[in-house]
């Protein structure tokens, strides 16, 4: 037998179908990493660039850049928020379908399961961002959502997870990608002379609006084409769960997670030359580049939590992240309530406190999410879909 042949052998003991026991270990950095990204999403990302308005300094106005999406090409901090969240449902995913596997779940059972998810957060991501809830058909918006986004990773990865070997799903997910690369290069926006890679003339946004029509969200983003891409972030997560759940050496596996890491930042910075990094398409060059941001982002927090075991001061992180979706839900619909509840204790202090008036009504209204969020923790209430 070939090294070649005894090495693939070896990989599909990460296959979820494969009943060899593998690290049960509860990994609390993926539980850390995961509130760290929702603190961003729950009014992080809005509160920090309000400090610019106080200091106004280089160093504020950086921060203040770098909560604000790129406009079409290149890449800010902003810009990792969405692909981290979505980076980990492929790493509880392993995870969860073993567990489920093992337990004597069917495929009946686990597609049940999958299918309620989707639906779930489909629905979510209508009531939170496409305007549902104005009950209003020239409204609302079909496709236009993170949790959308997931639900269309999840469905992607849930099948390549329980029905191809793990090398099929590594091939399988670079042909998303090079899938993805084929149909945004090789054709155009009919009657269009703009660039395939520009706002105006690129193919996903035009099957949105071919498609979805007055049920489309914000034009510059596509969501249709994307989610092959979408599918390929999951998947990355995927695999990076497959790592954490082996039975090697902890810190041979952050060894793995750096050099995974760094080598998707170099391929996608390489592929950029003709396949521009552009969050607002998904392109796959931005899955690589964010994907590799994601793994170093894991392999740090697994370092220092889980092999270094340095847990002082991750809990309000863990207490955010053990109820992620409700906290995106609730912080999309109530954000304006929480800022009127923070405010009746702020509204006095203006004379004194002047422009810091703005941050802290951001932060105090994150704070008020918070103490719902560790009331729920506290009391061992998990609302998971």
């Amino acid at each position: 037998m070939s090294v070649l042949s005894i090495i693939l052998k070896d990989i599909e003991v990460f296959q979820v179908r494969n009943p060899t026991i593998l690290s049960k270990e509860r990994v609390v950095s993926v539980d850390a990493l995961r509130g760290f990204d929702m603190f961003w999403i729950i009014g992080g990302d809005i509160g920090f660039p309000t400090l610019d308005k106080v200091f106004h300094n280089k160093i504020s106005g950086f921060i203040k850049l770098q909560f604000d999406h790129s406009d079409w090409l290149g890449f800010r901090f902003e810009d990792i928020i969405m692909p981290l969240f979505l980076f980990l449902v492929g790493v509880s995913m392993v995870y969860s379908y073993r567990k489920r596997i093992s337990s004597g779940s069917t495929d009946s059972a686990l597609w049940i399961h999958t299918i309620k998810r989707i639906v779930i957060l489909w629905v979510l991501g209508m009531i939170v961002q496409g305007q549902l809830l104005t009950y209003d058909p020239h409204k609302i918006e079909l496709y236009s959502n993170t949790l959308q986004a997931i639900a269309s990773g999840y469905l992607i990865a849930t099948i390549f997870v329980l029905y191809f070997s793990v090398v099929k799903q590594v091939i399988a997910t670079l042909l998303l990608m090079l899938s993805y690369w084929a149909i945004v290069s090789l054709f155009s926006v009919p009657g269009s002379i703009a660039s395939v890679y520009s706002m105006e003339g690129n193919v996903p946004n035009y099957i949105d609006q071919l498609i979805l029509g007055q049920f489309r969200g914000w034009w510059q983003y596509s969501w249709i084409i994307p989610s092959l891409n979408f599918g390929a972030t999951v998947m990355l997560g995927v695999f990076c769960g497959y790592i954490m759940q082996s039975s090697g050496d902890k810190m041979k596996k952050f060894q793995y997670y750096m050099v995974f890491g760094i080598l998707l930042i170099i391929l996608g910075q390489v592929w950029n030359i003709w396949h521009p990094v552009i969050k607002k398409i998904w392109t796959s060059s931005f899955v690589l580049f964010s994907g590799g941001i994601c793994i170093l982002m894991l392999g740090i927090f697994y370092l220092f939590i889980d092999v270094w075991g340095i847990k002082r001061g991750i809990r309000w992180m863990i207490i955010i992240g053990s109820n992620a979706i409700f906290a995106y839900v609730a912080w999309h619909l109530f954000y304006p309530s929480f800022i009127s509840m923070a405010n009746v204790f702020l509204n006095g202090l203006k004379p004194w406190i002047g422009n810091w008036i703005d941050a802290l009504g951001i932060f105090g209204a994150t704070g008020i999410l918070y103490l719902i969020l560790w009331y729920m923790y506290r009391n061992k209430t998990f609302i998971k879909i």
